[in-house]
């Protein structure tokens, strides 16, 4: 958009006459008005409607409501949302006051649109952060541009409208996994007890053949020790019927001395059958620990989430200080578990950004991101060497909050963003206070 200007008017019959010349012109006085970034009361009802829903939370709705007297209750959020709407068509002071606080929150992103020039540019910023799941402050950026047009705006309008149908398809698809995830769960612990079962049955089983062995182990010591006495005599034996009639023992002692050595081959056999059936039983209650405590720290965060949502009927402890990160970058970790650690993030309210420490993501890009995010957790079993040093020299350079943690299950997940959010950050093996971090 062409900033408004003002021409002077030309003199009267300045151009009737034959012989002119420059000095017949005059000098045209151009005023250049530069233009201003549009306030929330001068756009139109359809795009006041999604930048209250989505730049302002439902906190925000309550602290206004609460300051300015709205007349809607306070566990309504819709007619809250309603009434600030109808607040944002004037100029008045609760519009002020809105504008000031987006202004304020969004101010990175005001500087970042700064860069585009024309409407186009506008659009294609926009398109840029809505595909990178940037959505609240490029909204609030882009609408207020002061290049942006009606027609751009009815396009951001059109992509927040579709995004909107969309997340709550999947939050319903959400919560028929859950449902599954929790029947799956349920017959898998009542199989792994009925395991437990057959393994222990088994168990004694092989304890009551064993000491079986033992005993027949025991007697074969014994038949041993007979057999050599008996060889001894048969030395000194010089009747040759004295030597059939040995012989016949000998040969019967033979027999007997290999079928004892084959229940002992056996028995060994048994031994590494027992061992083997000892280890899986130890892997198996490993596995159900494992699995145990996944269980408790995901029931532990949902409890949580939980006591966020209902804030009026549970007070929350004030033991630890609470950090509220906006944006944080994982650097690492498994790709398959990427969709439940955004989970986790945004039911803590942070923006979780990804980039998979090399592996398909260039490694020049994590200046860039970091730079972007508040703070920066890394699984570091879960890394490449290149990508580890490095993010640890950027959370330095920058200083940035920045966490590493070894796991790369979601409960391990899980616990480390717990402990960002409580204050606590690592780098180099050194603990930090985040909240003392940001007041540096």
């Amino acid at each position: 958009m062409n900033a408004p200007f003002l021409l002077t008017q030309p003199k009267s019959g300045m151009f009737t006459g034959e012989n002119l010349n420059e000095t017949d012109f005059p000098h045209f006085v151009v005023e250049l008005k530069p233009a201003k970034r549009s306030k929330i009361w001068q756009l139109k009802e359809a795009n006041r409607c999604p930048l209250i829903g989505t730049c302002l939370s439902v906190d925000d709705l309550l602290r206004f409501a609460k300051r300015y007297h709205f007349k809607a209750l306070s566990n309504d959020a819709f007619l809250l949302h309603i009434e600030m709407v109808n607040y944002m068509a004037t100029r008045n002071p609760i519009s002020e006051a809105v504008q000031k606080h987006l202004d304020a929150r969004y101010q990175l992103f005001i500087a970042r649109f700064e860069s585009a020039k024309t409407d186009a540019e506008v659009l294609n910023l926009w398109k840029q952060c809505f595909t990178h799941g940037e959505i609240a402050g490029a909204l609030w950026a882009a609408l207020t541009h002061k290049e942006v047009s009606d027609e751009t705006r009815g396009a951001i309008y059109a992509d927040i409208h579709m995004h909107a149908h969309q997340m709550g398809a999947g939050q319903a698809a959400d919560a028929r996994r859950l449902i599954q995830l929790e029947k799956d769960h349920a017959e898998m612990k009542i199989a792994m007890e009925q395991q437990k079962q057959k393994h222990e049955r088994t168990e004694a089983k092989l304890r009551q053949r064993l000491q079986g062995c033992l005993a027949e182990a025991q007697h074969l010591h014994r038949v041993e020790k007979n057999l050599t006495v008996l060889q001894a005599r048969l030395a000194t034996i010089e009747s040759g019927k004295t030597m059939t009639e040995m012989g016949q023992r000998l040969m019967k002692l033979t027999i007997d001395n290999e079928q004892l050595q084959t229940t002992v081959r056996q028995l060994d056999q048994l031994k590494q059958s027992l061992q083997l059936a000892c280890n899986k039983i130890a892997s198996l209650i490993r596995d159900r620990e494992i699995l145990t405590e996944e269980r408790d720290t995901l029931k532990a965060r949902l409890l949580t989430v939980t006591t966020h949502d209902v804030p009026d009927e549970l007070p929350h402890s004030c033991d630890e200080p609470q950090i509220q990160h906006d944006c944080v970058i994982c650097v690492g970790g498994r790709i398959a578990l990427l969709p439940q650690y955004r989970s986790l993030a945004e039911q803590l309210g942070i923006h979780l950004i990804h980039h998979d420490g090399g592996q398909q993501d260039a490694l020049s890009r994590l200046p860039e991101m970091i730079s972007r995010a508040d703070a920066v957790i890394c699984p570091t079993d879960c890394v490449s060497h290149a990508a580890y040093y490095q993010l640890k020299r950027l959370c330095k350079r920058n200083g940035k909050p920045c966490l590493l943690f070894r796991g790369t299950s979601v409960s391990s997940f899980a616990t480390a963003l717990a402990k960002l959010t409580s204050g606590k950050a690592s780098i180099n093996s050194v603990d930090l206070d985040l909240s003392e971090k940001i007041t540096e």
